[in-house]
């Protein structure tokens, strides 16, 4: 990207509840996608059942001042040609005058931002308590135009970008949307402070981009992680064994009532990917709970979560 591009970029001030995301996009088509499948989905994020809640952490304390919520619309001009995204900057308090930030990125933003896991107020408390560095958070949400899903079809890029096994996204990030970040930030050069963050097709995602470009990305987490056959993501334990392990933490997570669907059986594919860690000695951690394929435990852990991935980088109170 040029620095003409990155200087016509418009970031917009915006309330938590904004919603930048075209009222057109389709991430699926219900005549498209198997019935065995629509009915599993249908169990499986059923959240009456769930014994996950926020904790105090996630919800707004008194003394703990709001940051700065941004809104922009890109379009790739290299990597995804064409192809426009609605992305989301949140700074906490005090993140302008940061000498050095840790940036958190996570997939499918406006998920995240919302009321399972309210990542933007983690940020705020956690940063204001210093149980984790200054952080600010980069919310993307899939490109609006692309080819859809294999068999579930939909008229998004969401699949090209999160579920593709190469360095594309990766690259997207870096080359494309980093610099846009620094315009507003002193964002650190080590990816040990940096995380990237997805759920479902977004953990797989979020993974592959650390896991192809360590050198820019040193954290990993990753929620019902769709470690299965979309476009190959099913590989990605059996490339985890074969190589060398990579400078990369990784916490990830599912639940027993997580899908199993025409691509795959997403908490056999996490067990897999675990045991793939393990056997190359990450430092990661995999914690499978009793929900389906939601963000409730993945909210209700969320703090706990931010503070083991940068736990060597607070001082120890």
């Amino acid at each position: 990207m040029t620095h003409s591009q990155t200087a016509t970029i418009e970031l917009e001030l915006v309330g938590l509840d904004h919603w930048g995301m075209s009222p057109d996009v389709v991430l699926s088509e219900d005549n498209q996608t198997p019935n065995k499948d629509l009915a599993t989905f249908e169990l499986s994020e059923n959240d009456t059942v769930s014994e996950y809640n926020l904790t105090l952490e996630s919800l707004p304390q008194d003394g703990v001042p709001a940051g700065k919520y941004y809104h922009f619309r890109w379009t790739s001009p290299t990597l995804y040609p064409g192809v426009t995204s609605s992305v989301y900057l949140y700074l906490p308090h005090g993140a302008e005058e940061a000498d050095s930030v840790n940036l958190m990125i996570c997939l499918d933003g406006l998920d995240y931002t919302g009321e399972k896991v309210r990542a933007t107020t983690v940020l705020d408390n956690l940063v204001r308590s210093g149980e984790i560095p200054m952080t600010v958070g980069l919310f993307h949400n899939p490109g609006e135009t692309g080819p859809g899903y294999p068999i579930y079809g939909g008229s998004t890029n969401r699949a090209v970008e999160y579920d593709t096994v190469n360095e594309d996204f990766a690259r997207y990030l870096v080359e494309e949307l980093f610099p846009i970040i620094r315009t507003k930030v002193r964002l650190t050069e080590d990816p040990r402070g940096r995380v990237i963050c997805g759920f479902s097709s977004g953990g797989a995602g979020a993974f592959t981009a650390a896991f192809h470009r360590p050198d820019q990305f040193g954290n990993v987490i990753a929620h019902c992680g769709s470690f299965i056959n979309i476009l190959g993501a099913n590989n990605l334990p059996s490339m985890v064994r074969r190589a060398p392990r990579k400078p990369i933490r990784v916490w990830h997570q599912t639940g027993k009532r997580d899908v199993d669907i025409v691509y795959g059986n997403i908490p056999i594919a996490n067990h897999d990917l675990d045991a793939a860690l393990k056997y190359r000695r990450y430092d990661s951690m995999f914690v499978y709970g009793s929900d389906g394929h939601t963000l409730g435990h993945a909210g209700a852990v969320f703090p706990e979560t931010l503070r083991w991935i940068f736990r060597d980088q607070v001082e120890a109170k």
